[in-house]
């Protein structure tokens, strides 16, 4: 230690030995067999290994690694000048607890001495014995004093005789669950349960009631066994809520110990230490000094030499009690060496060496504390799940660092692999300042500048802590996490870089996300003028565009703040394709006027007046303009089509403006509206209501729009639909360019240049180039006159057109459309929006599909499985059509099902928002807004899957489209803006071969980086076989909350369960999980056994109700 000092003081190497010898020569300490270590094994790995190495390294030690057959990859191998496999064959950690394998490899190649590190066999007598009796130094005390320190036992004895106050216990190790009921029967409940030959809260439980002692004495039982070899249990009195501080100690081969002062590690769960400080805060000096003497008088008695701890509780009188004596190093050494100023580790090997705590400068009177230090234990564990282990590939490692921060870590690198074989340890953190608040702030600061992807860590959650006002200003215990649940209030991590990068990865390994219609590439050419951004009908934005729709306003409403939005609105159906209660529609308005909505133009597909004016009162009263909107089918200009007469459309306009809409509009889905028809409705509509303004939208199917539109506006109209002419005709509107053309010079004339017409039409021509797997010219050349006789949509033409094609029928697509026709007339001829003309399409299909003919579907209708759509309509649950339902077809139909009569969704319950939103924070975190809200009462499952969507993938709005769609190209280099000053600067440099997992790596250079993805193949995944995934939206299916080993299955198919039930133990880490049912029910099918290794949510079994 002495050399260590003086090398810190900066003597220079010749000056460092010849202090060193005078030191030697000029000490007193009684004489010692003094054996130099030149060669360490550590029987260890990870960080702690690591730390050994470098100790050897600074004191000119070679060293020696030892790894297992799954640790092949592990960077402690790497670090020793030497690395040995042991255990091969074995399970993970019996591989490191295989004295055998690890004592040959120390002989074969000269080791000296072997450092066990904490855990495995750090606390094993037999492992000190068979290093002895092999002639290599065991760093760490005696065989017999791990023996007796091991022994919690015969711990407690010597405690006892040495005066140190105890902990209610049991005399020896426990052999039967009898026992055990036998002590709580004495001394009553809470108690606990402890590992006879480990700790670090291996085999741990506590008990409260006798109706929980089975199962945890069979889990305490079968943790210890797995972790130390050795499964037997004591039990004590469980104290509660004490401060547990524990006292480094240190002692040498002639009887002299020291103590280093004491540590707080209070902060726990399951009884494994999270959080340390050093010195304890607020510790009564007197108790600060009995402690002291207490661990320095038991180590006495028992001649310890090495280091080691005495742990103690203090309970809330202030009463300490020993736990247990750890003969090895602790996790969290590292505290004790910052404010004393005194490598541990290099102790540990001079003390081994034989050297004396007084030769080293380790006198009691010279051991200071200066300041304070914090170790935080940066895990790969999920909080918000129960601290569950996450295990996978580390994608990004960005560490803390700079003034008073150290690290010790091993796995901690990007690329590495976190298995769920061994402690998820991924990093220990070391803040260090003159005080605990400056310790604190500087952990903080260091935690917030971590960077870690691919596996959840335990970071926010420790930020929590760091910044509570217990933790800084006061003392305190071992329930603090239980007892402070706001530290589960966690701050979601962005991660939108490496999100992003999995989202091109998956497009360029598995193509685009969205349905594409045909194989048509998007367009590489981007259009030259400023972003314009189109809008989606709600639900398209978030299922295929994976964007957020309210977002969307609001960022439009920003940049134009002076221009009036309008949206569409299904009346009671408001944006989806079914009934919501009365509340859901109104508070659906109120939200979309908050966001910038001005204009609402309701709509009913049937045109049943009671949907149309609940969606108009809906509007109105969130204080936007109520556009009623009548839809348009017939032609009112033929008289032998009386249906849908001049007098109906009239009749209904009439009753609208009753209603108090501000404006009348016609709205013509399938651009039925011929010049002659146009110049009677608008005409008549004007005259009797001169002063209601007057707004028609058509699509130019036919090629007759922009007559039919100039025949609106002589007629009356105030306002016609048009598109950009790059973007009009066909299914489309009418061409702008052609009306401001034919309107120039006249009463009509707009004011609108033509060449500004143009300017807007370049633009969205290039930008239809990128839309090209969508465009309807990839498979429709031309319009067709034909729809005045099938009546199909604009868009639903479209698709049925794209469907025709996908599924090979493209030749049939005249029959198609004639099956609509007949499908319309089946139904009593009904106007066609949608849902309405989805549900016309869905049964057009049904008789393509079954080649039936209009005749034959009306004479078996009693028989045919009819679709859901065509059903419900028929039941009533869409709203009563115009003339009423088709009679016998509905009849026969429906037989005895049941039938709604008046408007659908008067009937429905007005539906919880509260309840809903505390549904999606439970699922989803905290950042719900109002208007996630909605879009799930709209379509919860879409915006579950959105939701789902972006968990995964981030920000995909802020992609190009050609991105987007069809991913980048390799050496193709890009800028992502994420937001205003935050750009990312990326290049595809490859796309990797398909591994036994069924995956891709996917390389990129992010921001000058290297850094790379993991993407399943779903095509070779589909020959490849994987363990089924639990599906969250299926009730009843249970997955496993973490991956792991199954060890135990409690139930069978058929069995009862009630909720809450066990149905299995996972074991992952050292770490046992019991698996409760969800709910009560049957389990309905098994998908593991005993030994299976499982992934996170892969499915265990299924439980019906």
């Amino acid at each position: 230690m002495f050399r260590y000092t003086l090398a810190r003081s900066g003597f220079g190497v010749l000056a460092f030995r010849r202090a060193y010898v005078l030191t030697r020569f000029a000490h007193s300490a009684p004489k010692n067999e003094y054996r130099p270590i030149k060669k360490v094994m550590v029987a260890n790995r990870g960080e702690i290994a690591i730390r050994v190495f470098r100790a050897c390294t600074e004191l000119g030690i070679r060293t020696v690694a030892v790894y297992s057959e799954q640790d092949t990859g592990q960077m402690h191998r790497q670090k020793a000048d030497e690395a040995y496999l042991i255990g091969k064959g074995l399970p993970p950690v019996a591989a490191y607890l295989h004295i055998p394998d690890i004592i040959k490899v120390a002989k074969d190649n000269g080791v000296d001495a072997i450092h066990p590190g904490y855990g495995f066999l750090s606390e094993r007598a037999e492992f000190a014995q068979a290093c002895s009796d092999a002639g290599v130094m065991f760093v760490g005390p005696s065989p017999e004093t791990v023996r007796k320190m091991g022994d919690k036992v015969e711990a407690r004895s010597l405690a006892m005789n040495a005066g140190v106050p105890v902990v209610p216990g049991t005399d020896a190790p426990i052999s039967s669950l009898q026992e055990a009921q036998a002590f709580a029967q004495t001394y009553g409940f809470p108690i606990i349960f402890k590992a006879a030959y480990g700790g670090g809260g291996r085999g741990m439980r506590v008990v409260r009631e006798y109706e929980e002692l089975e199962e945890n004495y069979q889990r305490a039982y079968s943790e210890a066994l797995t972790a130390f070899g050795n499964g037997a249990l004591f039990v004590e009195k469980f104290i509660e809520k004490p401060r547990h501080i524990e006292v480094q100690i240190l002692g040498d081969k002639y009887g002299n110990v020291i103590h280093l002062y004491e540590r707080d590690c209070s902060i726990q769960r399951r009884h494994q230490k999270v959080v340390e400080i050093a010195p304890a805060f607020q510790l009564d000096p007197h108790l600060r000094d009995r402690l002291h003497a207490d661990a320095v008088n038991l180590a006495r008695q028992v001649g310890y030499e090495n280091a080691g701890t005495v742990e103690f509780l203090v309970d809330k009188h202030g009463k300490h009690y020993f736990i247990e004596v750890n003969s090895r190093l602790q996790v969290e050494h590292t505290v004790t060496e910052e404010i004393t100023d005194v490598d541990l580790v290099h102790a540990q090997l001079h003390v081994c060496e034989g050297r004396s705590l007084p030769e080293l400068g380790l006198k009691q009177d010279k051991i200071r504390v200066n300041g304070c230090a914090i170790q935080c234990r940066v895990t790969t564990e999920d909080p918000s799940r129960g601290f569950q282990p996450d295990t996978g590939r580390i994608e990004v490692f960005r560490s803390g660092e700079g003034m008073g921060i150290r690290l010790d870590s091993a796995s901690a690198f990007q690329g590495a692999v976190i298995s769920p074989h061994y402690d998820s340890l991924l990093v220990k953190v070391i803040a260090s300042g003159k005080d605990l608040n400056t310790a604190a702030s500087k952990m903080s600061r260091a935690l917030a500048e971590f960077r870690v992807r691919g596996v959840k860590t335990n970071i926010p959650f420790l930020q929590n802590v760091l910044s509570n006002h217990q933790f800084l200003h006061s003392t305190v215990d071992t329930q603090f996490i239980d007892e402070n649940q706001e530290l589960f209030n966690l701050k979601p991590t962005q991660n939108r870089a490496q999100k992003l990068l999995h989202y091109l990865g998956h497009v360029m390994v598995n193509g685009p996300t969205t349905p594409i219609p045909v194989k048509a590439k998007p367009s590489s050419t981007d259009p030259v003028v400023p972003p314009v951004t189109m809008g989606a009908t709600f639900d398209v934005a978030m299922r295929f565009l994976s964007e957020c729709p309210w977002k969307r306003l609001q960022e439009l409403r920003a940049l134009i703040p002076n221009v009036p939005f309008q949206m569409l609105l299904r009346g009671a159906n408001a944006v989806g394709y079914t009934n919501y209660p009365d509340n859901a529609v109104f508070k659906f308005c109120e939200v979309a006027k908050e966001n910038g909505m001005d204009i609402f133009r309701v709509f009913d597909s049937l045109n049943y007046l009671p949907n149309m004016v609940l969606g108009m009162e809906a509007a109105g009263a969130a204080g936007g303009v109520v556009e009623a909107a009548i839809s348009y089918t017939g032609d009112v200009s033929d008289p032998m089509r009386q249906k849908y007469s001049l007098e109906y459309y009239v009749k209904l306009a009439d009753e609208l403006v009753k209603a108090g809409t501000h404006i009348l509009s016609i709205k013509d889905m399938a651009g039925l509206l011929k010049p002659e028809a146009s110049k009677l409705l608008i005409s008549a509509l004007r005259d009797r209501f001169p002063d209601v303004p007057i707004h028609v939208h058509t699509h130019d199917t036919a090629g007759a729009g922009v007559a039919a539109m100039l025949a609106c506006a002589e007629a009356g109209a105030d306002v016609v639909d048009v598109a950009v002419d790059s973007m009009a005709g066909m299914t489309s509107q009418p061409s702008m360019g052609a009306m401001v053309a034919c309107t120039k010079g006249t009463k009509l004339d707009t004011g609108i240049a033509l060449e500004k017409v143009f300017d807007y039409s370049e633009y969205w021509e290039v930008a239809r180039g990128l839309y090209a797997p969508f465009d309807c010219t990839a498979t429709m050349k031309s319009g067709n006159a034909d729809v005045y006789e099938n009546e199909i949509p604009g868009g639903q033409y479209t698709n049925l057109h794209f469907q025709a094609h996908s599924m090979g029928l493209g030749n049939k697509f005249k029959e198609v459309k004639k099956a609509y026709a007949e499908a319309n007339k089946l139904l009593g001829d009904l106007i066609k929006v949608t849902p309405s003309s989805k549900i016309v399409g869905d049964l057009a299909q049904f008789m393509v599909q079954n080649n039936l003919t209009r005749a034959e579907v009306e004479e078996r209708a009693d028989e045919l499985s009819f679709p859901l759509s065509v059903v419900e309509f028929l039941q009533g649950y869409v709203g009563i059509p115009h003339g009423g339902f088709p009679e016998p077809f509905r009849s026969k139909v429906l037989k005895s099902l049941p039938r709604i009569d008046g408007r659908p969704g008067a009937s429905l319950p007005p539906m919880d928002f509260k309840s809903l939103e505390e549904g999606l924070r439970a699922t989803h975190g905290d950042d719900i807004t109002p208007e996630d809200v909605m879009s799930a009462a709209m379509y919860p499952k879409v915006f579950q899957e959105f939701k789902e969507f972006t968990a995964n993938f981030g920000p995909v709005d802020c992609l190009s489209t050609r991105l987007f769609l069809d991913g980048p190209k390799i050496a193709e280099e890009f800028e992502v803006e994420l937001e205003r000053g935050k750009i990312l600067h990326i290049k595809a440099l490859a796309l990797g071969d398909l591994n036994k997992a069924g995956q891709r790596e996917v390389f990129f250079e992010l921001n000058g980086q290297l850094r790379s993805v993991l993407v399943k193949d779903t095509v070779a995944m589909k020959e490849m076989k994987f363990h089924p995934k639990a599906q969250k939206s299926i009730r009843g299916q249970v997955g496993a909350p973490m991956p792991g080993k199954v060890l135990e299955v409690k139930v069978k198919v058929g069995s009862k369960v009630e909720k809450g039930q066990p149905l299995c133990v996972l074991s992952a880490m050292k770490m046992e999980t019991v698996v409760n049912s969800p709910m009560a029910g049957t389990i309905k099918a098994i998908h593991v056994t005993p030994d299976a290794s499982l992934e996170g949510d892969d499915l265990i079994l299924e439980i019906e109700e």
